[in-house]
């Protein structure tokens, strides 16, 4: 199975775009995130006859998320489902192949302590409580998308400038560590390239890519039975580049 996850940052703008990855890659599994467009929008029509279902959590303007399969999945969920009002369109959870796919759009934070930051704080421990209440580490489950944090220094082209940043904060860095990983996940790309600096995400501003100046913020998380599957794991930092790309690149894992 080729899986693979991507924050597009608008689905409208990089249409083309993404039936060209499409046609070149082949994944089973796609994992969308950032899709920005009301359901009525979403090109199913077009996905469809480039041979992928689309399970979708659609969202105008902001958020949204998507899992593209070669073959229709089951079980789908949108959301937490919990007592929280909380219209974010950040979720969407399949089985396709025996296999839980969990697709998600961490929120961004803005600044620490902002408001937004409790926001982004509150929303990881529901995905905790989210993962207690449906999901079983003894079973195969992949969690993808973009977390917006980067889990070590590794992950950061120059970690001192990014420190002070709720994409690289030590206070978020714990969290993923002790609220999500130990719910009995494992970060696939640092598995598999443990000594590799790799980033998925760089600022638009600045020159960030031509610099090299990234974030890894793209993660494929698994738990022991999809660590034990997983051949490689690879960021496609081609896709970065050309005419109109998302900040951010695919990350690619490859299971038997």
């Amino acid at each position: 199975m080729l899986l693979a996850t991507w924050n597009v940052n608008s689905i409208r703008a990089r249409e083309e775009r993404l039936l060209a990855w499409l046609e070149r890659w082949q994944p089973d599994v796609l994992c969308l995130q950032e899709l920005k467009v009301a359901d009525e929008d979403f090109p199913y029509e077009r996905l469809r006859a480039a041979g992928y279902c689309a399970a979708v959590n659609a969202q105008k303007t902001y958020n949204g998320v998507a899992i593209l399969t070669r073959k229709p999945c089951e079980n789908v969920q949108c959301n937490f489902c919990d007592e929280v009002d909380d219209t974010q369109a950040r979720l969407i959870s399949v089985k396709y192949n025996e296999v839980q796919i969990v697709c998600a759009y961490i929120p961004n934070g803005q600044t620490y302590g902002s408001e937004k930051y409790q926001y982004k704080v509150q929303w990881l421990e529901r995905l905790r409580r989210w993962l207690e209440a449906h999901c079983d580490p003894a079973q195969p489950l992949l969690l993808c998308g973009d977390f917006n944090i980067a889990p070590a220094e590794i992950d950061v082209h120059n970690p001192e400038s990014w420190v002070r940043s709720v994409l690289f904060h030590p206070e978020m860095r714990q969290i993923l560590r002790e609220r999500i990983l130990s719910w009995g996940l494992h970060d696939l790309f640092r598995e598999k390239n443990p000594d590799t600096a790799a980033y998925s995400w760089w600022d638009y501003r600045m020159l960030g890519f031509p610099k090299n100046d990234g974030l890894r913020l793209d993660l494929i998380l698994g738990t022991n039975p999809m660590l034990q599957r997983c051949e490689s794991v690879e960021i496609d930092r081609n896709e970065r580049k050309g005419k109109l790309p998302s900040d951010h690149a695919p990350v690619v894992a490859r299971f038997n």
